[in-house]
């Protein structure tokens, strides 16, 4: 009788301790994007944040001097032989002067889950001056951007951070590592903790003002073409 009682608030302990880490989980999810990218919000006029349509993904959008901004947090925790990455992908959409895509992608290996980059069929020679890690491909060499118009705007490339740089017709894209999970949590329990990792507001603006300077650096080769 008295193992029949104490298995019974055994197993009443248990479903509420499993009841109280369920409901904590929950609020910590809710709380994730504001936490994420609240500094970041300020930085934009008519900020917006929400988590994504996956796990792991949160969204910022708003304005920048003008233009419709987005800015998108992604967790990857499928790269093979590789810590859980935290990235920063920072879009500028709307139409846009080329005919063909441009990606430069800074060090690539294998299967990369937040990009297109695998896809795209040509790869192209780089400029003198590029990072001699850097890979441009893309889907039509003959009508593509010419990358020399990149040169100037590498910095954040020549970094650890900086992962991507994409030109469609579509809009512009800067992709950055925001964060990377702890290697002993994740070693030993295979968790992709990040931490109490916040985004830098700098990292935002400094992408945006790259992506408007590089638009404004094709529009006017595009203009002087024609």
């Amino acid at each position: 009788m008295w193992q029949a009682i104490i298995g019974t608030a055994l197993a009443a302990a248990l479903a509420g301790l499993l009841a109280r880490h369920a409901i904590s989980a929950a609020r910590r999810r809710k709380a994730e994007p504001d936490r994420l990218l609240s500094a970041a919000a300020a930085m934009l006029d008519e900020p917006r944040v929400s988590a994504g349509i996956t796990a792991g993904t949160y969204v910022l959008t708003g304005r920048y001097k003008g233009r419709i901004a987005e800015v998108k947090v992604v967790a990857d925790t499928l790269a093979v032989r590789k810590l859980p990455s935290l990235w920063l992908m920072v879009t500028m959409p709307g139409p846009f002067p080329v005919r063909a895509t441009l990606d430069l992608m800074m060090r690539p290996a294998g299967f990369t889950s937040f990009s297109n980059f695998d896809d795209l069929p040509v790869t192209v020679s780089n400029p003198p001056d590029f990072p001699h890690d850097a890979v441009i491909r893309t889907d039509d060499a003959a009508h593509m951007p010419d990358p020399r118009i990149l040169s100037r705007h590498l910095a954040l490339f020549r970094g650890r951070h900086g992962k991507e740089l994409l030109l469609t017709p579509k809009g512009l894209r800067v992709v950055l590592l925001a964060g990377e999970a702890d290697r002993a949590r994740y070693g030993v329990l295979r968790q992709a903790d990040f931490g109490d990792v916040t985004i830098d507001p700098l990292m935002v603006t400094d992408s945006l003002d790259l992506l408007m300077a590089v638009r404004a650096d094709v529009e006017t080769s595009s203009a002087a073409s024609s």
